[in-house]
């Protein structure tokens, strides 16, 4: 699952002499939370919600209505905006933009093809809804998590048991550290799948 399959494609964009103020209007108009801010066609910052709301004055400001609207009206992107930008690219894997995403604590990335040109954003939304699509949610069926060895050979061993009914997706993570258990969660569908749980015990496969 490549980053170009989730991301928002086209995104809005605006210039680093755009107004705080009209850069709030875009966001809430459009309902995201973050601006790339560009210059001559190429990245140089992005602007989130929280940035721009930040940059505002506060309610105890002691500056007169004339002087906090002139001050707004002179306030720019390119004042509050952060750089350098952590991006993600349109060929590689969601898991590894996901990743980034969570080193660096940000919840979302412009996305750049192979010239550098901006061709979307990537969200913590989008790697949720390529999180429910790998494993199946929509599809229905039963889900089953097993524990197993942590050995060569486990999964096979699974999917024969749970034969005839179909696995429609898998994933599996450490149980109990290196070396141990491994559990794998399934959802299985079609033929068979109201006793699917019977035959994955009498195989003699723990079903968590």
């Amino acid at each position: 699952m490549l980053v170009r399959d989730w991301m928002t494609k086209d995104p809005i964009t605006v210039s680093p002499d755009t107004t705080v103020m009209e850069a709030l209007q875009i966001i809430k108009e459009h309902g995201f939370r973050r601006l790339p801010i560009m210059k001559g066609g190429e990245l140089i910052g992005i602007a989130t919600r929280k940035d721009l709301k930040d940059a505002m004055p506060s309610k105890a400001t002691t500056l007169s209505v004339w002087e906090l609207n002139y001050m707004l009206s002179k306030l720019t992107v390119a004042e509050v905006m952060s750089r350098p930008v952590v991006t993600a690219h349109e060929d590689e894997y969601m898991e590894d933009a996901a990743l980034r995403m969570l080193e660096h604590r940000v919840g979302g990335l412009p996305v750049l093809n192979q010239a550098g040109r901006v061709t979307g954003v990537i969200t913590t939304r989008d790697v949720l809804r390529a999180f429910t699509d790998i494993l199946g949610m929509r599809e229905g069926g039963q889900r089953l998590t097993l524990e197993m060895p942590d050995v060569p050979g486990s999964l096979e061993r699974a999917t024969q048991a749970v034969m005839p009914s179909n696995i429609i997706s898998v994933a599996t993570y450490d149980a109990d550290g290196p070396g141990g258990n491994r559990r794998f969660v399934l959802r299985v569908g079609g033929e068979g799948v109201e006793g699917v749980r019977a035959r994955v015990e009498a195989a003699g496969i723990k079903v968590l």
